[in-house]
């Protein structure tokens, strides 16, 4: 099952792809809600190179590591990426104004198919605020 999420961002293709694939600005939105935060990111942007982000409850009851490997990168265009056996894709769309954010994964099995969307769509969501607050500095 293929789940998809998108965002429209406006800013410039350049700063939403560095925000997107720069570990110091993933750990300041890469989160579904306020009491979750990523406490530290890893990203080695190559096709076989891998990347690694530590999600954590803020209270410090559980969190968890969203890991993988690079299969495709395309700068300022495409990501693909294996979570284990299953796939996402990431698509960036330009357009005049804005740049469409196009994610799609495989769904796991723990997690209903609205939960998963839901929560990476908020994850989605909160990057699309981080990086228009950023352009507006």
């Amino acid at each position: 099952m293929r789940i998809t999420v998108e965002t429209s961002v406006a800013a410039p293709i350049d700063q939403v792809w560095q925000a997107y694939t720069t570990p110091a600005d993933i750990v300041k939105w890469n989160a579904a809600s306020d009491d979750w935060h990523t406490t530290r990111a890893t990203v080695d942007l190559r096709e076989g190179g891998a990347f690694s982000s530590r999600m954590e409850a803020k209270d410090g009851s559980m969190g968890f590591d969203f890991a993988g490997t690079y299969t495709k990168v395309v700068a300022h265009k495409r990501i693909e990426y294996m979570l284990g056996d299953r796939k996402a894709e990431v698509e960036f769309v330009p357009g005049p104004n804005s740049v469409v954010v196009r994610v799609v994964f495989d769904g796991e099995t723990t997690h209903s198919v609205e939960q998963q969307q839901a929560g990476w769509q908020a994850i989605l969501d909160n990057f699309k605020r981080y990086v228009e607050a950023k352009q507006s500095a």
